[in-house]
C-alpha cells in the first residue's frame, strides 16, 4: 500500500474531516454540499480499498446531500 498523500488512509482522514467541518456550517444547503463533498472522498476511499458496500452506500449519500441541499437551497 502506498503512504503518500493519496493512500486510502489520507483519503479516510480527509473525509472525516470535511464531513465534521459540516457541522460548522449555518446554512442548510451548504451542510449537506459540504457532507456530498465527504462522501464523494469516502466513495474515492471505497473505490480504493475495493469495497463495494462503501462505494455503493456513498453513491447513494452523495446523490441524495447534493439533490437535497439545492431543493434546501430554494427554500432558504
Amino acid at each position: 500500500m502506498s503512504h503518500g498523500l493519496l493512500s486510502p488512509d489520507w483519503i479516510g482522514w480527509l473525509a472525516t474531516a470535511v464531513f465534521t467541518s459540516s457541522y460548522f456550517s449555518k446554512q442548510p444547503g451548504a451542510l449537506r454540499r459540504i457532507q456530498a463533498v465527504a462522501a464523494l472522498l469516502w466513495l474515492l476511499y471505497g473505490i480504493m480499498i475495493h469495497s463495494l458496500p462503501v462505494i455503493v452506500a456513498n453513491m447513494l449519500v452523495a446523490g441524495a446531500a447534493f439533490a437535497s441541499s439545492f431543493r434546501t437551497a430554494k427554500t432558504e
